[in-house]
């Protein structure tokens, strides 16, 4: 290197006039790009347009959009705006709609297995623990095969958000053994029909905007969906005043993110990208506003609309333990379901013992803080 010295002035006016004549020459020799119009993908949810679960979805939206600088838009529209809450998975692979926010249990009529997705036998994982074994444990490549290979689809599918346990449900009177549940007609989805039904409730499968018409009209007597938050806004505090937390019929379920597979493989690959890993950006985001509200709204409906929470009894939860011991052998009369059934066996019994041993006794520590709120 010379010892000659430059001064700031003389090197800052050399720079200028290299980059001036390197943009002149970019000019002169490179094309026109022209702006790149974004990409729109139609979603449909199969909730209704006042559900939280609407709130969610566009959580998801947001992050993808910002990270796709503008590059992907999105036009979401609720439950029945194009195809009905439980045909979303019919809209996608038709290409009717681009996209869907929904849940597996939802096509379960299509092939039972869709229910091992989210609402099948609790071996004793929460759904952090099953949203887990669906990227580390196998999970993802039985969806795929599940939903390409046996049942031809043309859809790509992505899970995120590990739901709390879904409550037993609303009752007009308490509930607290098996007997007393004989002839209740009782709204749920999926295998969680099976199980109910097992033990001795009548099940209608409906959406979610259907069930509060539905207990008004008497079709049903008793119902669960899944959260405080979208229970307070269909109006379940109306209809019913005893709330009936913990159960085992729904324990570990995700939200499935659908994408028409045509729509997807022509985005470039970092949009692909974007898409995928925006649900686990999402996921954090939802388990926050989740518990935010959901706890927020299991008060107001205590103070604000008189309604009375209770625990589901250790004899219904053993009920339903048995039932689902009844239930899995006619499952594995499958294959693939049992291969399913095998792997999340397999995951929960190595997985879960960790976190059972491993982890705190917090309803000790709540209690220590907060003595006398508890009621188990």
């Amino acid at each position: 290197m010379s010892d000659k010295k430059i001064s700031r002035r003389g090197f800052l006016e050399k720079s200028t006039a290299i980059t001036a004549g390197a943009a002149a020459a970019t000019t002169l020799s490179a094309p026109a790009v022209l702006a790149q119009s974004p990409v729109t993908i139609k979603m449909q949810t199969s909730w209704p347009a006042s559900d939280i679960w609407m709130d969610f979805a566009r959580l998801y939206i947001e992050r993808v959009e910002k990270m796709s600088g503008g590059r992907l838009k999105f036009e979401l529209l609720p439950a029945g705006a194009v195809v009905g809450a439980f045909q979303v998975l019919d809209g996608v692979n038709d290409g009717v709609i681009d996209a869907a926010h929904t849940v597996p249990v939802y096509w379960y009529g299509k092939h039972k297995a869709a229910s091992l997705f989210g609402t099948g036998p609790v071996f004793g994982g929460s759904a952090t623990t099953m949203l887990a074994w669906f990227h580390q444990g196998g999970g993802k490549d039985l969806y795929r095969e599940l939903t390409q290979d046996i049942m031809g689809l043309n859809v790509v599918g992505f899970y995120g958000f590990p739901m709390p346990a879904q409550p037993f449900g609303w009752f007009k009177k308490p509930v607290t053994t098996p007997a007393e549940l004989q002839g209740f007609k009782y709204r749920t989805v999926g295998l969680a029909a099976d199980l109910m039904q097992n033990l001795g409730l009548s099940v209608a499968q409906l959406p979610g905007g259907e069930i509060v018409p539905a207990m008004e009209r008497g079709v049903i007597d008793a119902f669960e969906f899944n959260n405080p938050s979208s229970d307070l806004r269909f109006g379940s505090q109306d209809v019913a005043k005893n709330y009936i937390l913990s159960s085992y019929h729904q324990a570990s379920e995700s939200f499935e993110f659908l994408f028409n597979k045509d729509v997807f493989e022509d985005l470039d690959d970092d949009l692909k990208a974007i898409l995928e890993y925006g649900v686990e950006a999402a996921s954090t985001a939802t388990t926050a506003v989740a518990l935010d509200n959901y706890s927020a709204d299991l008060q107001k409906l205590q103070t604000e609309h008189g309604v009375t929470v209770h625990r589901t009894s250790k004899e219904i939860l053993d009920a339903q333990l048995q039932a689902w011991d009844k239930i899995i052998p006619t499952l594995e009369a499958d294959e693939f379901m049992k291969r399913v059934l095998d792997s999340q066996r397999q995951w929960v019994e190595r997985v879960v013992y960790y976190e059972l041993m491993n982890s705190a006794d917090l309803t000790l520590a709540y209690e220590h803080y907060f003595p006398g709120k508890l009621k188990l």
